[in-house]
């Protein structure tokens, strides 16, 4: 049993990180380094995981094993594959599951849907996270929670294994809400950023100095401060990689406004982030 901080009983035996991925699976060595017992579960062979491979097991040893599940699988359809359909984790016999962390940036709207689709005996928490692979790895990410307080209070101990900044927003569904806004505004940056610095190529400005400039004055922002440490700042779309990720989440709030408010620069965002092309 993992003693937390401050010496309280933490009653998780075993935490289930689902979806061991860029995030997931820094996350996961995270979780272990601060001494939790951790089970893996991804829809790739154990090969791909590395020093993680002999955490990784399968849905029906995850599910009767695992008491606290965080996912962090890429999208709704992979959440319902986690949950219902593929891995069915909560439709395994025995299931051991009673706490479900959804870290996945998912529709506000099928987040609360989704609760009421889960067994009562199951508590669904949101805690979508932001600081992209490299907070991941270096611990720093930050959450944005939904649910009540004992139940966050009681998962602290996780997320400050895994975060720096932990938010807890306000009742259910209030965290994912939060990151799907946070997630525009970080999608403005990525596409500014990436406007101005191609037009700095076509103008004769050097790149480098543009971005220094933007840092110290009043154009600075969370991708053009760190443009050399993100992984994703010079690729192109792809549905599979961040900038999908980022359309991906785009969507995920536009479920939720009006079409008049979805009309101008909302949909042209998306557009710009769809058609974003590897810098040269």
């Amino acid at each position: 049993m993992y003693m937390g901080k401050n010496n309280k009983n933490i009653e998780f035996d075993r935490i289930g990180v689902a979806g061991c991925g860029r995030m997931g699976a820094p996350m996961a060595q995270n979780l272990i380094n601060a001494g939790f017992n951790v089970a893996g579960l991804d829809i790739l062979e154990d090969r791909f995981f590395g020093k993680l491979a002999p955490i990784m097991t399968d849905a029906i040893t995850f599910a009767s094993g695992c008491r606290v599940v965080i996912s962090v699988v890429r999208d709704k359809l992979q959440t319902e594959e986690l949950l219902f359909s593929e891995q069915a984790i909560i439709r395994r016999e025995p299931c051991s599951i009673h706490t479900i962390v959804i870290c996945s940036t998912l529709s506000p709207r099928y987040l609360l849907g989704l609760r009421n689709r889960l067994p009562k005996s199951i508590t669904l928490v949101d805690a979508p996270m932001s600081g992209a692979s490299i907070a991941a790895e270096e611990g720093r990410l930050s959450f944005m929670l939904g649910g009540e307080k004992d139940v966050l209070n009681r998962l602290n101990p996780l997320f400050s294994a895994m975060g720096k900044y932990i938010h807890h927003v306000g009742p259910f569904s209030s965290g994912m809400t939060a990151k799907v806004l946070n997630n525009f505004c970080a999608a403005t940056s990525i596409a500014s950023t990436r406007i101005v610095l191609d037009w700095a190529l076509e103008l004769g400005i050097d790149r480098s100095a543009l971005l220094a400039i933007l840092n110290d004055s009043s154009g600075q922002n969370w991708v053009s401060s760190n443009f050399e440490e993100l992984e994703f700042a010079r690729d192109g779309y792809d549905p599979n990689n961040t900038i999908g990720i980022v359309a991906k989440d785009l969507l995920s709030l536009f479920e939720n406004i009006s079409r008049e408010e979805l009309e101008g620069l909302p949909n042209a965002l998306l557009d710009e982030i769809n058609n974003m092309r590897p810098m040269k």
